[in-house]
């Protein structure tokens, strides 16, 4: 269930039980300023609850297959309690609306105006059983919001540690790094030296050997 058409549902349920309740009042006011008002607030929202019957709509038919089915079928529950409160509106702006409702009310035997009909109490406990329902599943996104909120911060968490074994081995490696470069350092110390030893014993070698070839040469010349 998308998240937009619940909050446009909820919104339509709250506006539906408003309207049914103006519409109730309004049909027991005289004609005057006051009923005019009260006329005007329930065209307003009457306009409102039909732009949120459209945004439905949309929302509905931008689901998938499955999600779009039942968002579908409570749309044409809206739509069918929309059109019920459209009737109501005009029964109650009729300029014989307070004749007609005095007259059903004295033939319902009814002592107190301001009784609901049974058409209107119908309307008003569907349209709270709805609110109660978007209510569950808000509470339910909410629930599940959370849920992976707390898996969120978890693996947030695991990866913070991750990181901070990865810069504790990263900084070992570094140690081994720098340990190589100064033992390549040494060994190309002591390779230098014993090139330079090399050289030396040579030179002393072959120095020796002149002398003795020389010394030969002297003697056998003498």
């Amino acid at each position: 269930m998308s998240e937009v058409f619940e909050g446009y549902e909820r919104q339509y349920c709250e506006l539906s039980t408003n309207l049914s309740r103006k519409c109730h009042s309004a049909s027991l006011l005289s004609h005057g300023e006051e009923k005019k008002e009260k006329l005007v607030e329930i065209k307003s929202g009457m306009d409102e609850a039909d732009v949120l019957i459209r945004k439905m709509d949309l929302e509905a038919r931008s689901l998938q297959p499955s999600a779009k089915a039942v968002c579908l079928s409570k749309l044409r529950e809206y739509k069918s309690d929309l059109n019920q409160l459209k009737k109501e509106f005009k029964r109650v702006s009729s300029p014989d609306a307070n004749q007609s409702t005095r007259q059903e009310l004295m033939e319902s035997g009814m002592a107190d105006v301001h009784a609901v009909s049974a058409d209107q109490s119908g309307r008003l406990a569907m349209s709270m059983e709805r609110l109660d329902q978007s209510s569950d599943r808000i509470r339910e996104s909410r629930r599940l919001m959370l849920e992976t909120e707390e898996v969120g911060i978890s693996v947030v968490e695991n990866l913070s540690q991750q990181r901070q074994t990865l810069l504790h081995a990263h900084s070992k490696l570094q140690g081994v790094d720098d340990a190589i470069d100064k033992s390549k350092k040494v060994l190309t110390a002591m390779s230098r030296r014993m090139t330079r030893n090399k050289w030396i014993v040579g030179s002393v070698i072959v120095a020796l050997i002149l002398a003795i070839i020389l010394i030969i040469s002297y003697k056998l010349s003498h």
